[in-house]
């Protein structure tokens, strides 16, 4: 683990964490792979272990430590191959509590946030919808004032944790005439009358509950408003930075562990006399695929190292999911093919990984999208800056 960003510190963290998630996840990821239902007892154990709050204030639980623990939390949850736990589990502790902490004041804090930490309450993020996919902008949900209260109506889709959260990070429109400037972001408890959730059957992530919500006349009191109204398009897209290179830094972690795994097989199965491993057209495959997964590992470490000490990452972390998920999956299609028959087959697994990994390019922002955005940024000129408070 020798690595100019990792600290003795972060390899112990990683040690620790490692023990743990063999210790008290792994035995149960067949049965929520099968289930698309992860039991409630994990998110206490996560909470228990300070999981949660690596990124968050020590006002309201959290630990406060830098950037690369998360790094390492996300690299270790890609190792026990379920796409659908990860995803769970950093949608709850990013996606939901990102907003939380950046744009919830101290008694939605005291309440959602500290909660969050401790494992106590699961959140989800709510922006795209059925008829706009990544065209946030576009979203027809609304949130109209009504005295003390705001009233949402709308539908949002491929929410992760949709069905089994207790809070939803909401946008809806305030004011629709002004287009993404009339956006705003609000905390609605999930057993709010009106709120309804339906569970989405996908191709991967088996473990995790993607849904479809409905809001049908959700009455919200107007504390439950986050930061200030109409400010939800640039607080949604300074966010996007991090969940770009979380995708990132999962790809790479991911593609990491299949060619860890391929390589064990290639060393131990044989064919017309030898190892798999000596066959001088997979061994020149294989070292392309470790190659790639390499180059990005080291550009989206780059990225942490940036995020962290402050820099606004659009434009890197947008190049970091693209190019990762696209390796990533390149590497879960080489892989599969390595292991012959047995790559196709359940109990193995790279089918799960080939799966998962086809989720890259398309959630947070498809590749498409991306090239439109760096377009935009690389040809256009175009500057995005952060939503200031």
């Amino acid at each position: 683990m020798s690595n100019i960003y990792f600290t003795e510190e972060h390899n112990l963290f990683r040690e620790s964490l490692r023990d743990f998630l063999q210790k008290e996840v792994v035995p149960h990821i067949e049965k929520w792979e099968e289930t698309g239902h992860i039991e409630r007892f994990i998110w206490k154990k996560f909470g228990d272990m300070g999981y949660f709050g690596l990124a968050y204030p020590e006002k309201y639980g959290g630990l406060d430590l830098d950037l690369f623990y998360t790094v390492i939390l996300l690299e270790e949850l890609q190792r026990i191959n379920s796409g659908g736990f990860a995803a769970a589990i950093w949608a709850h502790a990013y996606l939901a509590m990102t907003h939380l902490n950046k744009e919830g004041d101290d008694a939605i804090k005291s309440k959602y946030l500290s909660n969050s930490i401790s494992g106590d309450m699961i959140g989800c993020l709510c922006v795209t919808e059925p008829f706009g996919g990544s065209d946030v902008a576009g979203m027809r949900t609304t949130a109209v004032k009504d005295g003390d209260y705001y009233i949402i109506n709308g539908s949002k889709t491929f929410i992760t944790n949709g069905v089994y959260s207790d809070y939803m990070v909401v946008a809806a429109k305030t004011s629709p005439e002004l287009g993404n400037k009339g956006i705003s972001i609000f905390v609605v408890d999930s057993n709010t009358e009106g709120v309804s959730a339906t569970k989405l059957d996908k191709l991967g992530w088996r473990a995790s509950d993607t849904g479809e919500i409905a809001f049908d006349n959700v009455k919200v009191p107007a504390s439950q408003l986050m930061g200030e109204e109409g400010k939800g398009f640039p607080y949604i897209m300074q966010h996007f930075a991090l969940e770009r290179l979380i995708m990132g830094i999962n790809a790479h972690a991911r593609a990491e562990y299949a060619l860890e795994y391929t390589l064990q097989y290639m060393s131990e199965r044989t064919t017309f006399g030898k190892s798999l491993d000596k066959y001088q057209a997979l061994r020149h495959r294989f070292v392309d695929m470790h190659a790639d997964m390499q180059l990005c590992k080291s550009y989206n470490y780059m990225v942490a190292d940036q995020l962290e000490k402050g820099a606004y990452v659009v434009e890197e972390a947008t190049i970091s999911k693209l190019k990762s998920t696209k390796m990533a999956d390149e590497v879960a299609y080489n892989c599969l093919q390595f292991l012959g028959g047995y790559g196709y087959m359940e109990e193995y697994p790279l089918a799960r990984i080939f799966r998962d990994s086809r989720l890259g390019p398309i959630g947070g922002g498809t590749s498409e999208i991306l090239k439109e955005i760096l377009s935009k940024i690389i040809i256009d000129k175009k500057s995005y800056k952060p939503a200031t408070q």
